[in-house]
């Protein structure tokens, strides 16, 4: 199962992409909105729980992307857990 999210902000460089998931991290440069920096952190980790996967990309014409991939559980499965 995926499920996408995209903006047409700034986008995130090429260089701090590698830290956007990073517990309290904070692009420099971006509005400040009143956040902690701990979203992408808190939704990643929560994502790993469940066997799955959050991809970042950057969006063709600005922006970023943001894809949530989750295994699918059948449910038969579900009845029996």
């Amino acid at each position: 199962m995926a499920f996408s999210v995209a903006d047409r902000g700034i986008g995130i460089a090429p260089e701090l992409r590698e830290r956007i998931f990073e517990p309290f991290y904070r692009a420099g440069g971006t509005p400040d909105a009143g956040g902690t920096g701990l979203g992408l952190s808190i939704a990643l980790r929560s994502i790993e729980l469940q066997g799955g996967e959050l991809q970042y990309a950057p969006r063709v014409g600005g922006g970023s992307e943001f894809v949530i991939l989750l295994p699918a559980v059948e449910p038969a499965e579900l009845a029996a857990m």
